[in-house]
């Protein structure tokens, strides 16, 4: 039969003076490795951030310069047409008056 280690021995066991250091350093590597998951994690929603910031930016750019194309276009096709209805006018004067 073998001999087991009875409760109270195991409890002594895990609460010898060795085991407290090593939890100490255990719990300081699981701190220091928290707040490294939290720095590179503050770093990457800031740069999320930055990215969503810059694809909105380059949107607007975009929809502002395709405003302003139609806008020249309309523009340009008023001063055609106002240029063309110019000369048929001074035309059709200077044969009502020649005639």
């Amino acid at each position: 039969m073998r001999a087991t280690p009875s409760f109270d021995s195991q409890i002594e066991m895990e609460s010898s003076p060795d085991t407290a250091p090593r939890r100490r350093q255990s719990l300081e590597q699981f701190e220091l490795a928290f707040e490294q998951e939290m720095a590179a994690e503050r770093r990457r929603r800031k740069q999320l951030r930055q990215r969503a910031a810059n694809r909105s930016r380059a949107r607007r750019i975009a929809r502002t310069e395709s405003h302003g194309k139609v806008r020249f276009s309309v523009l340009f096709i008023a001063l055609s047409l106002t240029v063309v209805a110019v000369v048929v006018v001074m035309f059709e004067t200077l044969a009502w008056l020649m005639g």
